[in-house]
């Protein structure tokens, strides 16, 4: 597959994805991020379960990052219409009403509806009635704190609204919702999805924690009551959403797997991960455009179209 940053990028095999760099992964460090690190080590000196609630707070609440001119003009476009959903309502905007088949688009962390403009726009150009949502905490949804379970039922919701899907496209935090939890499609027909797309999707949840207790520095005390309460709340373990055990859970006619070489906030080796574990898998590995600009490439949502045919 060809990519508008690196035309000269031809894909190999979809099971023979170009090796990793062999550098140790780590997010990049945000400003202030010493002064953070300070609380949570007095914190946990004091209480590790005083520790554990302040990270937990953080772990689940994502930013609202400020409105852009160009997502203003996407949702311009779109019919905007509200699910029922738990305490409050989420934000839907469906584009091209008449397309032939319904494809929904999961966002990821801290993103929202509009972040899919390009992509959206990419596939009514080729027919498709394309929905997506805000959810819980982000964008025009309400709410604060999400999780994991919650944005899986928020999805699990939207979808029982629309009824048919044929596809469904999820980026990172979304990808991991849809498939690890996982979100049943088309319950009032034969419960398959025809086409799942995993764009940027971390392979495994437990090491999504580590990420987040390494960058805060979070001593190994807060990181395993972490690990109970998840166990406590959902009666499972982190390790049963990871996308490496979806494969057996997932109800999809076929799955194509995205991630991009050097993307900057899922490591490739976890996206190499999810390709071993999940049989007939189609994994196309770009390169050069990171987390987040693999949703606006136009090569890639041109592969994505003929992809849902």
């Amino acid at each position: 597959m060809l990519n508008t940053f690196s035309p000269a990028y031809e894909c190999r095999a979809r099971h023979e994805p170009l090796p990793a760099a062999h550098t140790e992964f780590r997010y990049a460090e945000p400003p202030g991020i010493g002064l953070v690190r300070l609380m949570f080590r007095l914190l946990a000196a004091v209480s590790t379960e005083w520790a554990f609630r302040a990270a937990w707070r953080t772990f689940c609440t994502p930013r609202r990052l400020p409105r852009r001119r160009w997502e203003e003009a996407t949702l311009a476009t779109a019919r905007a219409f509200r699910v029922p959903f738990e305490a409050g309502e989420l934000a839907c905007y469906e584009w091209n009403p008449r397309g032939r088949r319904t494809v929904l688009l999961v966002h990821g962390w801290e993103h929202r509806a509009a972040f899919w403009g390009v992509f959206a726009d990419g596939l009514v150009r080729a027919g498709y009635r394309v929905v997506a949502f805000d959810g819980p905490a982000h964008g025009n949804s309400p709410g604060r704190l999400t999780t994991l379970p919650q944005f899986g039922r928020a999805t699990q919701a939207v979808a029982d609204y629309l009824g048919e899907v044929w596809a469904v496209v999820g980026h990172s935090f979304g990808a991991a919702t849809t498939a690890g939890l996982p979100v049943q499609f088309n319950r009032a027909a034969d419960g398959m999805l025809p086409r799942l797309v995993l764009m940027s999707a971390p392979g495994s949840t437990p090491a999504v924690a580590q990420r987040f207790a390494d960058l805060l520095q979070l001593p190994a005390a807060v990181v395993q009551r972490m690990s109970r309460f998840i166990q406590e709340q959902t009666g499972r373990d982190a390790e049963s959403f990871s996308l490496t055990q979806a494969a057996a859970k997932m109800q999809a006619g076929r799955v194509l797997l995205l991630h991009d070489c050097q993307d900057e906030s899922v490591p490739f080796t976890e996206a190499q991960d999810v390709a071993r574990s999940w049989p007939g898998i189609e994994f196309q590995p770009t390169t050069g455009l990171g987390h987040n600009k693999i949703m606006r490439d136009h090569g890639v949502i041109q592969l994505v179209a003929r992809f849902l045919a």
